[in-house]
């Protein structure tokens, strides 16, 4: 029998619009937020109440941004969470909000309004996914679904040309319908059960000084490639109501896409 795990029934029928931070708002990030908007105006017009999405970044746009992220010379200097919330709400009409600032480290440092049902990592560093698998680890179980319910966690990473999207359950086990076509997969595993981090040397994450030195370390498609085939996964999620892959691994050098069976 086919795996499948079937989405949490609370983000397909919810009460508000489903809740997501996106943290990071770079090359991946600015990406992947274009495509949260069309996702959330096209749920929208299938009649579910959408997304509410907070972004948290706490750098300023600099040149070497220009070109391989969404930011022109106007937005020189502005943070980078700021600018570009502030262009998706006057494109499409919402009222997400821009967190200048990283996430918070640690669940005591965290207040409940700023948990969310979808977490989407977007950042050039170890530390932050480490950080919050631990937050997110630390959060107390309750027996109903709200706002501030965490349900998954998303993860964009890459090197210069290869890059891969997991999706992954925040609880251990979300609880599935019997079914008798499938065998339902209650539990997903997240990034870190993939990639351990604890190898990834911080210097091959950091910023870049120039976009020349830039795209010697992420090449100029890759973002937009992964934003893509991630925001794909989250669209199955909603539209289909249960995921057959929850991930995958990319390499733009052999055009080869690699899913991650459930």
């Amino acid at each position: 029998m086919k795996r499948v795990h079937y989405t949490d029934n609370y983000l397909i029928n919810p009460s508000h619009p489903v809740t997501v931070n996106l943290i990071g708002a770079g090359g991946t990030g600015s990406q992947v937020l274009t495509c949260l908007a069309r996702l959330d105006i096209t749920l929208r017009a299938l009649g579910h109440p959408g997304l509410h999405v907070t972004v948290y970044d706490p750098d300023e746009v600099t040149e070497a941004n220009i070109g391989r992220q969404l930011f022109g010379y106007s937005d020189l200097g502005l943070n980078k969470a700021e600018c570009l919330v502030t262009r998706v709400n006057n494109f499409f009409g919402n009222t997400w909000e821009a967190k200048p600032a990283a996430f918070p480290e640690s669940l005591k440092e965290t207040t409940w309004h700023e948990l969310t049902n979808i977490f989407i990592t977007c950042t050039d560093n170890v530390k932050s996914r480490i950080d919050l698998w631990k937050l997110l680890r630390a959060v107390p179980a309750k027996d109903y679904r709200d706002y501030t319910t965490p349900l998954y966690w998303m993860d964009f990473g890459n090197t210069q040309a290869t890059g891969q999207v997991v999706i992954g359950t925040v609880p251990k086990k979300i609880k599935q319908p019997k079914s008798d076509q499938y065998r339902t997969v209650s539990s997903l595993k997240v990034i870190t059960r993939y990639v351990r981090y604890s190898g990834v040397k911080a210097e091959d994450s950091g910023p870049s000084c120039s976009l020349a030195e830039a795209l010697e370390k992420q090449d100029l498609f890759i973002n937009s490639t992964l934003a893509q085939l991630g925001c794909n996964i989250l669209w199955k999620m909603f539209r289909n109501g249960m995921l057959e892959h929850h991930g995958l691994f990319l390499n733009l050098d052999t055009l080869k896409v690699n899913p991650i069976i459930v």
